[in-house]
């Protein structure tokens, strides 16, 4: 099990290395860094499925595609989010947005069970209904003070649950499904590193990025497999609880860019973060109780 911790704190590590890595690749804009991410990316997922026999899952995705081709479309649309997930990763640490990207990691667990409820007809706990309690709070609170939350925020509390319950519809939450994922995604990454803004007089001005951007796959690839290796050495509860090291990782990162939480910002935050510690504290307490039963 301290293999499946160490690699799920790797894996958290590694993508906030990487929301701080985009600042370090100007003049390169968030829709080239995207670009050269999956371009990147996409051959070490082949590699590491070929290694651990998980290519298997790609040919048994193809063939229900001859067989459904419907199910295409099923799989453009999980494609489509699952890149503008990545694309706004890497564009907010641009644009000083990276504490509303953030914000929305820290929600996301509660969107996920909130979906739960609503689409799979999950029963919440007394300690989930008291972490959407506070959560609440900060949303109104965020709400009250400027009639929305922020866009960069609705996106990854909207987005992913859409993409998680669309890929189980389709049956491709998978490696298998991701690596088609990405595929589809190649278009729009050639696409952007083509037409992007760099030039062979910003490469003679900035000679670090011919090795700032192969180190940007390396650091992708790297994070996104010891994140699969720890989502298979770890029972899920406990790995469910250390994923909440990346969102404070995130908030460390925006910080440390400049950004900072202004004093009218603390009653959106502070509810948010407590409704976290209660979602920490039920995990906690759900392993302890497994552990009793073995």
């Amino acid at each position: 099990m301290s293999k499946g911790i160490i690699s799920s704190v790797m894996a958290s590590c590694l993508f906030a290395v990487m929301y701080f890595y985009t600042s370090l690749l100007a003049p390169l804009d968030g829709e080239e860094i995207f670009g050269w991410r999956t371009l990147l990316t996409l051959p070490c997922l082949t590699l590491f499925m070929l290694l651990s026999k998980d290519w298997r899952h790609v040919g048994e995705l193809l063939t229900r595609i001859r067989q459904t081709p419907a199910l295409l479309l099923g799989m453009i649309g999980t494609s489509s989010l699952l890149g503008i997930q990545l694309w706004l990763f890497l564009w907010a640490p641009l644009h000083g947005r990276s504490l509303e990207v953030s914000m929305g990691y820290f929600l996301l667990p509660l969107a996920m069970v909130l979906t739960g409820r609503v689409v799979y007809g999950e029963r919440l706990s007394r300690l989930q209904k008291l972490a959407v309690g506070c959560a609440a709070l900060g949303v109104g609170h965020e709400l009250y003070q400027h009639g929305s939350f922020a866009w960069e925020t609705l996106v990854v509390v909207v987005g992913y649950p859409i993409y998680f319950v669309l890929r189980r519809r389709c049956r491709t939450d998978h490696l298998g499904g991701l690596w088609c994922d990405m595929c589809l995604l190649l278009p729009w990454a050639l696409y952007f590193v083509i037409e992007g803004p760099l030039t062979t007089a910003d490469l003679a001005a900035h000679p670090g990025l011919y090795g700032l951007i192969p180190l940007l796959g390396a650091i992708s690839a790297s994070a996104l497999i010891v994140y699969v290796l720890a989502s298979r050495l770890l029972p899920f509860g406990l790995f469910g609880l250390l994923s909440y090291v990346e969102p404070v990782l995130l908030v460390g990162v925006a910080l440390l860019l400049g950004e900072t939480i202004t004093s009218d910002q603390w009653l959106t935050y502070l509810p948010i973060w407590a409704a976290v510690l209660v979602l920490v504290l039920e995990g906690i307490k759900h392993l302890r109780q497994r552990r009793r039963a073995v």
